[in-house]
């Protein structure tokens, strides 16, 4: 089994009830209509396009998710062991380091713009190497 998340694929009317309690639905479009693209969270006109999402798409996705993991822990480490230090410097009062305005700015700048441009220009492996070693998939997870 490649993925641990509930993953259905359809192509009509009749599967849109399983396309929305799964956790990544993917509709192809096809003669039977649109209800299935309208109703799941992929759409693509082709089988032969389901390959590309998953190798190429799906390791993307994996690595990005794992790193944003990471970035997110570094982060907050990174401020709880700032704090922790300052409370030397302060002689343990209790008293605040920063105001309430530069915390929201921090968590602001470090926490969007960071993982958005990262999650835009990351790309590991190229997609053509993907698509020829479909082994790179299981390294991701």
């Amino acid at each position: 089994e490649l993925s641990p998340f509930h993953f259905p694929l359809g192509d009509g009317a009749n599967d849109v009830s399983m396309i929305q309690v799964a956790d990544i639905g993917v509709g192809i479009s096809g003669q039977e209509g649109m209800q299935a693209v309208m109703a799941s969270d992929f759409a693509i006109c082709q089988f032969r396009h389901l390959r590309k999402l998953l190798l190429v798409h799906g390791h993307w996705c994996y690595t990005r998710l794992t790193n944003m993991v990471l970035y997110y822990f570094y982060k907050n480490l990174a401020y709880v062991n700032l704090l922790f230090w300052y409370q030397f410097f302060c002689g343990f009062s209790g008293t605040s380091m920063t105001d309430y305005w530069i915390l929201i700015l921090f968590n602001l700048l470090f926490t969007s713009v960071p993982p958005i441009i990262y999650g835009v220009l990351d790309k590991d492996v190229p997609a053509e190497t993907l698509m020829q070693l479909p082994q790179l998939y299981m390294v991701s997870q």
